[in-house]
């Protein structure tokens, strides 16, 4: 039987690193903490659950820092893990026949949570899925100062582990993070990824002028194929460029990306969007695309929830259902408002429910 370490780097994570280790503990059967500096409890916690410690002088470069992490491990395979992940569903008997074969790498299903502002103007928690690389085999490290990514050529194929994150929901990285982003950028400047990470770092900090230059040169960059990325990137630019009110744009892209993005909902909700502020800015303008708001948020509900496209869980069901009701109180179809309303509401979401009660 393979041996699987859980290996991790981490720096004053008493807030989650007790429930990232309970929930995981039982899948692996060694852990493996490399410390990079924590003045709190981290440590302590650590030990406490048998981990094997070691420490490491941070240097800006989360792939040296992991692959160190790696070095300290034995085990056949490793699973690499942040504090703020929690395995919710998985387990050791699901990934035994997987790790048979040490010439591929597994990719861990993630529920990323954050906070967005929906269009009552109140922030609420979202999540979205994401598929990233976690499950390597021995000797198998990573590349890249920030947002690293495996190092390998192996094939990846997706493991049933799905974990949730709520990294995203804290904050008070994106300084460090862009400070990374654009000194990789000095050498590495027509690298797609990098700029799209640092867009979206930008983005994050509500600069989205800055966010938009970077996502510009992404998307003239980004292949058509082959980069899961290029999806999530096209969306938050068509977010970013309605943010500074750059409709001509926003509206070309998304004409361009009709026919390789229709089958995301992610997409076609986003268009959604993107038509309605665009006619609220420029009524005689844009009249043309008032249609296309119903049509856009139709088409999410025909594709449904698809977490392998990676995208803002809800765009192909109760977000997009919760916007049509909207789209038909606006337009005096009450029947049908109240229907979709309803449809959204069943799904749990709280702006529908509130937006019901108008009508109790």
């Amino acid at each position: 039987m393979k041996t699987l370490g859980l290996v991790m780097i981490v720096k004053n994570e008493e807030r989650c690193l007790e429930r990232c280790l309970k929930q995981v503990k039982d899948l692996v059967d060694k852990i493996y903490i490399t410390d990079t500096g924590s003045t709190d409890k981290t440590k302590d916690i650590a030990a406490s659950f048998g981990a094997i410690l070691s420490d490491y002088t941070w240097n800006q470069d989360f792939s040296a820092a992991r692959n160190y992490a790696l070095s300290q491990s034995d085990c056949d395979w490793n699973l690499v893990l942040d504090a703020d992940e929690y395995l919710i569903e998985g387990s050791r008997a699901d990934i035994e026949a997987f790790m048979e074969n040490a010439e591929h790498v597994g990719a861990i299903q993630r529920k990323d949570y954050y906070n967005e502002s929906s269009l009552d103007g109140k922030e609420r928690v979202s999540y979205m899925y994401t598929w990233t690389a976690r499950l390597l085999p021995r000797g198998v490290g990573f590349t890249g100062r920030i947002h690293e990514q495996e190092d390998s050529s192996f094939p990846a194929e997706s493991l049933p582990l799905l974990f949730e994150h709520d990294g995203y929901q804290q904050g008070g990285k994106e300084e460090r993070n862009l400070a990374i982003l654009l000194d990789e950028l000095e050498d590495k400047s027509d690298d797609p990824y990098l700029l799209f990470q640092t867009a979206r770092t930008l983005r994050g900090m509500n600069r989205h002028a800055e966010a938009c230059a970077y996502f510009a040169d992404f998307y003239q960059l980004v292949p058509l194929s082959g980069a899961a990325y290029r999806t999530g990137g096209i969306v938050q630019f068509l977010f970013s460029l309605m943010e500074i009110q750059e409709y001509e744009t926003a509206l070309a892209i998304a004409e361009e990306e009709k026919d390789r993005l229709g089958e995301y909902a992610d997409y076609h909700f986003t268009c959604g969007i993107l038509y309605m502020k665009a006619v609220q800015a420029d009524t005689k303008k844009y009249i043309a695309f008032l249609p296309l708001i119903e049509q856009s948020y139709l088409r999410c509900l025909e594709i449904g929830e698809v977490p392998l496209h990676q995208g803002v869980h809800g765009c192909g069901s109760f977000k997009a259902a919760h916007n049509l009701g909207i789209w038909y109180e606006v337009s005096g179809n009450l029947p049908k408002a109240l229907q979709y309303y309803r449809q959204a509401a069943e799904l749990g979401y709280l702006p529908a429910i509130e937006r019901l009660r108008n009508f109790e």
